[in-house]
């Protein structure tokens, strides 16, 4: 399709959300720069950084996702219009900011890169900025009462620091995206750490996290809530779980998901958020138990009813293939394991398939489009590399794979679709899954 843009008050304007998204990819000369001067100048131009709504800023290794959706609809169900920022999408571009639930529409988005793009002059923003700053754009002009803004990467330097949270959430902690956040666990909490605030309420999800995280909360001042320490919660019979606090007290809660362990501790965190937010944002035991009852999120240890148990999860760091592959284990089955896996370049492709070798029978490697993708020899050589060299088949792309393996398994088989966004995504696709 050919680009066809005018000029407009100065301004460069698309005519479709696609043709402003591929002109964003390369407005910048590299995908990825942390940083918050440009952000910072754009979203100032804009009248963005001091907004009416409260500010909810998650950040971690993995769990944001998760948390930002559960809390957005704990919020929704007791009748708070709230603002939800996540990434990466699966499908849509439009995932990435709701209201309400309800994806933003095309309109919307194109018009609000349109207000950005006049404002920036000549100021150059990443794709992850431009969306970031649609993202407070759009929520304020919606005149939401809060907003839940998922980090991208890290969060000290992240465009999403741009506006000071009222509340930070820190979920698990991890290695992942060591070139840009550090080599360290120690040092990749510092990095997000960076979104806490003064005399602001910060919460840590994880019971043993870095102590670089409750260091900056004792520098700054912020006021900080550790789980096991400031909040408690535990599983019990049934398949229910029990949370408190200080304040508050729930009992027999339903888990957020039946097979995904990991998300009672998401919960947990998000329970702890809005403990802390109660004097503003009352919510009742049966919104709560609503709005665990609603959530889901596509892509997060998710079954899908095929020839064989079929579950997909976006998995692409070694703490995700942990839990991933705990989960696994906790739902067994009598026959193979088939392990459809693509990956980007930047990932410790290795440690995720040490993981995933331990409940791995037949190996299927697919090649990732675009510029991070990486290439199926590039992960056969990985696998070689840890002397896993059997029952390994190479392809093209997602969908020649899966419509291999879904010829050849049988009903007491397991197939898993891992590894990346867009490996699941490219699955959602191609097996016309509605999410």
């Amino acid at each position: 399709m050919t680009l066809v843009n005018t000029k407009i008050e100065g301004s460069r304007r698309f005519d479709t959300l696609d043709e402003w998204l591929r002109w964003q990819e390369g407005l910048h000369f590299t995908s990825i720069e942390l940083g918050l001067d440009r952000c910072m100048s754009v979203a100032e131009k804009m009248s963005l950084l001091n907004p009416d709504y409260t500010v909810v800023s998650i950040a971690g290794t993995n769990g944001k996702g998760s948390s930002a959706n559960m809390l957005c609809s704990i919020l929704a169900n007791a009748g708070y219009k709230n603002g939800c920022y996540t990434s990466p999408h699966l499908l849509r571009y439009n995932e990435r900011i709701c209201i309400n639930g309800r994806q933003v529409s095309d309109e919307e988005l194109c018009e609000s890169f349109k207000r950005i793009d006049q404002a920036r002059g000549d100021i150059s923003l990443t794709y992850f900025e431009f969306g970031t700053l649609a993202a407070f754009d759009i929520f304020q002009r919606a005149g939401i009462d809060i907003g839940i803004l998922e980090v991208g990467l890290g969060g000290r330097l992240d465009a999403v620091n741009c506006l000071d949270a009222d509340v930070a959430l820190i979920t698990t902690i991890d290695m992942d995206h060591e070139n840009w956040l550090g080599d360290t666990r120690e040092l990749i909490g510092r990095e997000k750490a960076g979104i806490m605030r003064k005399a602001k309420p910060a919460v840590s999800a994880e019971r043993n996290p870095p102590d670089t995280l409750m260091n900056y909360a004792n520098e700054i001042g912020a006021d900080f809530y550790q789980a096991g320490q400031a909040y408690q919660y535990e599983m019990t019979t049934g398949g229910m779980w029990n949370w408190q606090d200080n304040k508050l007290s729930y009992k027999n809660m339903p888990l957020p998901s039946l097979h995904n362990k990991q998300q009672v501790s998401n919960a947990a965190g998000v329970l702890k958020v809005l403990s802390l937010l109660a004097d503003k944002f009352p919510v009742t035991r049966s919104d709560i138990i609503q709005g665990l009852q609603e959530f889901y999120l596509t892509g997060r240890f998710q079954i899908i009813p095929d020839k064989a148990q079929m579950i997909i999860d976006v998995a692409h760091n070694r703490q995700a293939a942990e839990l991933l592959v705990n989960n696994l284990k906790n739902l067994s089955v009598k026959g193979k394991t088939h392990i459809i896996v693509g990956m980007l370049k930047d990932k410790n492709r290795k440690a995720i398939f040490e993981m995933l070798q331990q409940v791995a029978d037949c190996w299927h490697i697919v090649s990732l489009d675009g510029s991070r993708g990486a290439d199926a020899e590039t992960l056969n050589q990985d696998l070689f590399a840890l002397q896993i060299t059997d029952n390994i088949s190479l392809y093209a792309h997602v969908s020649l794979a899966l419509d291999h393996v879904r010829d050849i398994v049988g009903p007491e088989d397991r197939i898993l679709i891992t590894g990346s966004f867009l490996t699941v995504g490219a699955a959602i696709k191609h097996l016309n899954l509605h999410i």
